[in-house]
């Protein structure tokens, strides 16, 4: 693999960031050294991300991709579920023309690499892929199970991309605007545009080494985070219409289903944000948002504002996340998905771990 250096630049949160200790030199030399080999070899990387992407998982996917490609190394990238749509928000993104549909990946690569996959099952219809292979685990969820062979899993750190920058910055790929462009879409959306409480000096320092690379962000934040169709306007309005508040459990709680999407032309990958709405309720220590996919079938998102780990109640539900944001998919009528998450909060009690 002919690769070559970028600019020289100071490395985000120094050597003293606390997810740099999360993540051995072995670990490192390990992932960088199968990438050089299959390179060598003339072999082929499949690069995966969770299934229904969102800004973290998508632009690390990409932003390893790019480098890939710009170093000469055959990559493929996707996710292993249907329709397999890219969210408009991200549609500003260099290399999307360049993914590929899970039924045409090849079904066995040299090596393969999965960002901000929180467990195998997360990797959906192409999980089987990791199954007896060199794997390189690229990740930040606390609760990841180790799946894979290379495990760069780092839970300090603030999003997948600042992992995923790391490893680019490893096999000497060249930090230019495009893919710094994906790069700040993982960084801002899993920080909530760095407000979460997962912000720390990192992620802000990484995130002005993406900004000295010329993107736009102010273009890219009003696409992201400002820009709806009018169809997603009549959506909201109906998920407000049904929002309810459950006092002894501190949730709120609102719905979408299919025929709402069908009525106004909006695309399920449109209402990722919907969930900040209901989390500005003042007196819910908890947001969940339900989206139906299929018959009975539903997507859902949860939000803490500290003191719950929702991450833990989504494990208990059969899903996964951080202790501030997570989700879990689920088949159930929606007053019955409601009573589950109500009973969980009431009996379970489970809080946030200690920051």
């Amino acid at each position: 693999m002919s690769g070559y250096e970028g600019p020289d630049r100071r490395r985000a949160g120094g050597t003293d960031a606390p997810w740099r200790r999360e993540i051995t030199e072995a670990d490192w030399d390990a992932a960088v050294g199968a990438v050089r080999a299959v390179a060598d070899a003339d072999g082929v990387v499949v690069l995966l991300c969770h299934t229904d992407p969102d800004g973290d998982a998508l632009g690390s996917l990409l932003a390893l991709h790019l480098t890939l490609r710009d170093l000469g190394v055959r990559s493929v990238a996707s996710w292993g579920s249907e329709p397999f749509q890219v969210p408009p928000q991200y549609t500003f993104l260099t290399g999307l023309d360049e993914l590929t549909p899970p039924d045409e990946v090849p079904a066995d690569p040299d090596l393969v690499i999965t960002l901000d996959a929180a467990s195998r099952d997360r990797l959906g219809s192409l999980a089987h892929l990791v199954d007896g292979r060199p794997t390189i685990v690229v990740d930040h969820h606390p609760g990841n199970p180790r799946f894979g062979t290379t495990h760069l899993i780092a839970p300090s750190a603030a999003a997948t991309a600042v992992l995923a920058e790391e490893l680019i910055h490893r096999l000497g790929g060249d930090l230019d605007s495009e893919l710094a462009a994906c790069l700040y879409v993982g960084l801002v959306t899993d920080t909530g545009r760095f407000q979460y409480a997962n912000t720390d000096r990192a992620a802000m320092e990484l995130g002005s080494q993406l900004l000295d690379r010329g993107i736009d962000h102010d273009a890219m934040s009003r696409q992201m985070f400002e820009t709806h169709s009018f169809g997603y306007l009549k959506v909201m309005g109906r998920m407000l219409e049904r929002a309810a508040f459950v006092p002894r459990a501190s949730l709120v709680h609102g719905w979408v289903t299919e025929e709402d999407l069908a009525t106004y032309g909006v695309a399920v990958e449109e209402l990722e944000d919907l969930i900040d709405l209901l989390r500005t309720v003042d007196s819910a220590e908890v947001a969940m948002i339900a989206k139906e996919t299929g018959p009975g079938e539903w997507r859902v998102s949860l939000r803490s504002k500290g003191r719950v780990d929702v991450g833990r109640l989504a494990q208990h539900l059969g899903g996964g996340g951080h202790a501030f944001s997570a989700g879990f998919s689920a088949t159930a009528p929606i007053d019955e998905l409601v009573a589950r998450v109500v009973e969980a909060l009431e009996h379970e009690q489970l809080p946030a771990d200690p920051a």
